[in-house]
């Protein structure tokens, strides 16, 4: 019984800095990305980096909008239109809307106590803990990063500043202590 009184406060805390190293990711790769890049499709089945980010901001904005009140699939979503890029959007808009979608899960998070996790969220009906629901958004949130990482690596070629260890360095970074890295693992500061 001791060990579940102990683990809520840190996990909340693992949980902001995770989503935070996610984000900090995901921007650091979209930051190197040229418009056209941004828009790329790199096939007629793929996604480009602009509707991952449409994505993942539409599906934080529903997750995390009044999340221990309301089903986690709100009814002005429309998940579908998130895959559909429409000609007149920007990428500050689309920018716009993943400011704002993190900025929902972050004050939502910031909300939540320590005795919120085991009570019970919907998300498309079915229930989750607080715990579980939190989980299953920061996996989701971390494959897309992994898309988004990898289309801008891939689209930028040489130009490409490395989020990690650069290749051939593992030996060099493993001597350093780890105060003298300047790569750090994400949420980590």
């Amino acid at each position: 019984m001791a060990d579940q009184e102990v683990l809520p406060a840190p996990y909340y805390v693992e949980a902001r800095r995770s989503f935070r190293g996610y984000k900090r990711m995901a921007d650091t790769a979209l930051a190197q990305l040229t418009d056209s890049n941004f828009f790329h499709f790199p096939d007629p089945e793929s996604n480009s980096v602009a509707l991952i980010v449409k994505h993942l901001a539409g599906n934080m904005r529903s997750r995390w909008r009044d999340f221990l009140t309301t089903d986690g699939e709100k009814p002005d979503r429309d998940r579908d239109q998130e895959f559909i890029m429409e000609g007149t959007l920007t990428r500050q808009e689309l920018l716009r809307r993943w400011e704002e979608g993190f900025e929902i899960l972050f004050d939502t998070l910031d909300s939540l106590s320590a005795e919120d996790l085991g009570r019970t969220v919907t998300i498309r009906g079915e229930p989750h803990t607080v715990l579980q629901a939190m989980n299953r958004s920061m996996m989701h949130t971390a494959y897309h990063v992994g898309q988004i990482v990898y289309l801008a690596k891939h689209l930028c070629g040489p130009d490409w500043k490395t989020l990690s260890i650069p290749r051939g360095k593992s030996k060099e970074i493993n001597a350093m202590k780890p105060e003298e890295r300047k790569v750090r693992a994400p949420g980590r500061t």
